[in-house]
């Protein structure tokens, strides 16, 4: 499960990178930034997601011992 998540991880990481490439500063809110800003937005809720499905599988194996 963790080679999984940290796959995700990787995925999530890429995702985040595309879609710096693709934002336009002058125009943050319109056509294609806005899409990459969701996108960045969504990475980024991934890898905290994936944060927290971590540290609870640590916390249960901890609870386990």
């Amino acid at each position: 499960m963790k080679v999984f998540i940290y796959i995700l991880f990787a995925l999530a990481v890429v995702i985040i990178g595309v879609n710096i490439t693709k934002i336009d500063p002058a125009h943050l809110l319109s056509g294609d930034s806005s899409i990459a800003v969701i996108g960045i937005l969504a990475g980024l809720c991934t890898i905290v997601l994936l944060s927290i499905l971590l540290i609870s599988q640590r916390i249960a194996a901890k609870a386990k011992k």
